[in-house]
């Protein structure tokens, strides 16, 4: 008998080690972590040598996690208040975060909070100048050149668009303290962005328009309410001249169709939905929206009526009188009898051709109501 022969597998040699350095993602930034574990603010920033390291990295941070703003924005700024202790260092932050917001693209809101956060608690009494007369001097001198900006190339135009939006983040988000302690709106970002409108759209290129477009989205409802508290109808300006590059403007059958678009959002009251007054009660005669969510009824010719019909109780009480004939079967077409009923039994399953039709069309009228 032959001997049985053992195959032994190569024995194969690995290269990973328990003493490799740990492994972090693309983006992901060490010394942020382990300086922000502490709770000392010395060790916070041991790692960095510079201001604009440390606050680079929480700007990186904040934009791949921009969920851990309300956790960590307070220790930002105290770790800030043992730094910044000049001038200097105030301006070169506010530059940071400027370049943040106008170059990262889905920035400029949260650089937006961000701004209004440091506004209230960067503590820069030694200073000659707060943060938030920097940040706005920063976007006074891009706001100059905003006539030469529309007309530039499509670098300087990307760039200057950057800015307009940015600075309507600031409209919506920087908060400044009235007179008597009311929160407000800079009333400087909102002229700002009246005249910013003004160049967008009187140099209608396709780019312009299109940040025209976004600026009011994001804040027409807003400007428009201002405006109207005093007295102005600046708005209505605004989306005169709109149409009037829809008629004129050689822009594309995009741009055009959204400007449209944008001109049927205002008319809609920019999508805002007042809801009826709550200490009175929603009657069809004060809401119009009254008989929207009313289910729909078919009469025994399978023709659909609502509440809102003006003959609604005759044919709700003929529905109800036909629902009689059969007492044994709930309005969902359950089976009260139980099973074996002797007439049901003997239905056929294909419909009656009226009612079939009837089915139909409630179903078209279900789809284009669900599409709306």
């Amino acid at each position: 008998m032959a001997e049985s022969q053992v195959t032994v597998a190569p024995v194969i040699t690995s290269k990973l080690s328990v003493k490799a350095p740990e492994f972090y993602p693309p983006g992901y930034s060490q010394n942020f972590s382990q300086n922000f574990a502490d709770s000392s603010y010395e060790d916070r920033y041991d790692g960095y040598l510079t201001l604009a390291e440390y606050a680079q990295d929480f700007l990186n941070h904040l934009t791949e996690q921009p969920g851990c703003f309300e956790t960590e924005v307070e220790q930002f700024a105290e770790t800030l208040n043992a730094w910044v202790t000049e001038d200097e260092a105030l301006q070169e932050l506010v530059e940071l975060i400027y370049q943040q917001a106008t170059s990262v693209p889905n920035f400029s809101y949260i650089g937006a909070r961000l701004c209004n956060y440091l506004s209230h608690y960067l503590t820069t009494s030694p200073l000659s100048v707060s943060f938030r007369q920097l940040l706005l001097q920063r976007c006074q001198t891009e706001y100059e050149n905003r006539d030469e900006a529309t007309k530039g190339d499509e670098t300087i135009r990307k760039q200057f668009h950057a800015f307009v939006l940015f600075l309507a983040e600031l409209y919506l988000n920087l908060e400044i303290k009235g007179s008597k302690g009311q929160v407000m709106r800079a009333e400087i970002l909102q002229e700002g962005l009246r005249e910013l409108l003004n160049s967008l759209i009187s140099n209608p290129v396709d780019s312009n328009l299109i940040c025209a477009v976004k600026l009011l989205k994001l804040t027409g409802s807003v400007l428009e309410d201002a405006w109207k508290e005093k007295g102005k109808n600046d708005m209505e300006e605004v989306i005169q001249r709109i149409e009037n590059v829809v008629l004129d403007a050689n822009c594309s059958r995009d741009v055009k169709h959204t400007l449209l678009k944008l001109v049927e959002l205002r008319s809609s009251n920019w999508g805002r939905v007042h809801g009826t007054s709550p200490h009175r009660e929603a009657t069809p005669e004060n809401d119009p929206n009254y008989f929207m969510n009313e289910p729909t009824f078919y009469t025994s010719d399978g023709v659909p009526f609502t509440a809102a019909d003006p003959d609604y109780q005759e044919k709700y009480q003929e529905l109800l009188e036909r629902e009689d004939l059969f007492p044994d079967y709930e309005e969902n077409g359950t089976d009260l009898s139980g099973h074996g009923d002797q007439y049901f039994d003997e239905i056929d399953d294909e419909m009656d051709p009226e009612i079939e039709e009837a089915y139909e069309k409630f179903c078209l009228e279900s789809e284009h109501k669900r599409k709306l």
